[in-house]
């Protein structure tokens, strides 16, 4: 029997140009940030708006419902609160 590889899904924060914060889960982080510069369609609309963006956080997250449930919360948080998460929990993004 062999089984389907799962899908990983990702919670991640974008900066725009005005400093303003994003936050968007995704199973395919390269096509995402292509979606949101404009380079392929599919992009938030908010971050047409405010681009150029830069990813300044990822965490990984077990399914896309935990994904969810976490954007969720993150949402939520103060931009304090948020930049505290980014400044703790940096990792590396290249």
């Amino acid at each position: 029997m062999s089984t389907t590889p799962q899908k990983k899904w990702l919670i991640y924060i974008l900066e725009c140009i005005d400093d303003s914060l994003y936050c968007g889960i995704t199973n395919n982080l390269e096509k995402r940030l292509k979606q949101h510069k404009g380079e392929i369609k599919g992009g938030a609309k908010y971050t047409r708006s405010h681009l150029p963006c830069k990813l300044v956080y990822k965490e990984k997250s077990a399914s896309r419902s935990e994904a969810l449930k976490r954007e969720a919360i993150i949402k939520k948080m103060s931009k304090v609160e948020k930049q505290t998460l980014i400044n703790s929990l940096k990792q590396d993004l290249n």
